[in-house]
């Protein structure tokens, strides 16, 4: 309880860059010499090889940790960010907020267990259950693309922040989410973009009282080198387990 109201004193900048950094020390490099998938049986061989496609795997030797609570954390935090951007970011926000219930709820289930994102990722590919319906993998996918869209918007906020936030907004939805998007979801993105606030009124609003346009643009380059490698784990590791192409319907 401490903890959560010294980061409701901070700027939602700051408290995702410390959120990061506690991920980042969190994270280590696991060897797993045990077979983490039962290969393919001969009675289901040949079915669905796409889907089955882990299950023919024998091993993982090496897999990334990353420590559930303290991504969901950021992925929290990022969403008071896209929060302060108006009505724009509505559909979005309540898919992040049902994305991160959705893994709280199988994390509180076995929190030993599942203190491992990449054990979530697991458990449903053993199921066969990771691209089905409203699946904990699909929450980390589309959580990860967030994450994308928000370290785009937050670069060209930093390197270009004269430019409008309808450009800013619009260009980064353009590289990141669009492409998995179906039409109507883009179409409502394309409309809602005239409803963002001037680039000034939307610094103002993630600035700390009394903090420097400089300072700002500092701890945006900060959040922005913390969230890289930690996209590009988890990207990866989406890509080994073949969720990374996923459309929206």
């Amino acid at each position: 309880m401490k903890r959560k109201r010294e980061i409701e004193r901070k700027s939602e900048i700051k408290s995702a860059i410390e959120e990061l950094s506690l991920l980042i020390r969190l994270r280590t490099t696991v060897k797993r010499s045990n077979i983490l998938i039962k290969p393919q049986s001969p009675a289901t061989a040949g079915k669905n090889s796409d889907d089955n496609y882990l299950q023919q795997q024998q091993h993982k030797s090496v897999v990334s940790h990353i420590s559930t609570r303290p991504i969901l954390s950021v992925c929290s935090l990022i969403l008071q960010v896209l929060d302060k951007i108006g009505p724009t970011m509505t559909v979005m926000r309540q898919d992040i907020y049902k994305n991160i219930q959705r893994l709280e709820v199988l994390c509180d289930s076995d929190p030993t267990k599942y203190i491992n994102l990449v054990e979530i990722l697991n458990k449903e590919a053993i199921e066969g259950t990771a691209k089905k319906g409203d699946s904990c993998s699909k929450a980390v996918l589309w959580l990860t693309r967030t994450l994308d869209f928000t370290a785009a918007l937050l670069k060209k906020l930093a390197v270009e922040p004269m430019e409008s936030m309808e450009e800013i907004v619009g260009n980064s939805y353009e590289t990141t989410l669009k492409p998995w998007h179906g039409w109507i979801s883009a179409a409502a993105y394309k409309v809602a973009l005239k409803l963002v606030p001037e680039t000034e009124t939307f610094i103002s609003l993630l600035m700390d009282k009394g903090d420097s346009i400089d300072n700002f643009r500092d701890e945006i380059q900060v959040l922005h080198s913390l969230l890289t490698p930690l996209l590009e784990d988890l990207h990866s590791i989406l890509s080994s387990y073949r969720l990374d192409r996923l459309k929206s319907t």
